[in-house]
């Protein structure tokens, strides 16, 4: 776990927001354009993140490469779609060391 790459990607709050919203996908997500992907399992489409979030393509998708390369989200790729799901083995390792060692 790089804790520096962690910490630099959630200092932002539109970042913190997208891993808010990963955390409970169909709570924020509608799912319009791929109702046949599992939110919970696969991940959410950027183009559903982007519009939630109300910034252009290339900002959000620049958002969720620095989450990933902190290894806070993993991505799968569909035909042409690409989905965002939370790691939630490095949010507990964070978390761990957080509470035993911060």
């Amino acid at each position: 776990m790089e804790t520096i790459e962690i910490f630099k990607a959630l200092a932002n709050e539109h970042r913190l927001q997208i891993l808010k919203w990963l955390k409970s996908p169909k709570d924020y997500f509608v799912n319009e354009g791929h109702p046949e992907i599992d939110e919970e399992s696969i991940g959410v489409c950027v183009g559903e993140i982007q519009k939630k979030l109300g910034l252009t393509q290339s900002t959000t998708s620049h958002y969720l490469a620095i989450l990933q390369k902190a290894n806070l989200l993993t991505a799968t790729r569909i035909g042409k779609w690409t989905y965002y799901r939370r790691n939630e083995e490095t949010i507990s390792q964070l978390c761990h060391l957080l509470e035993k060692e911060i």
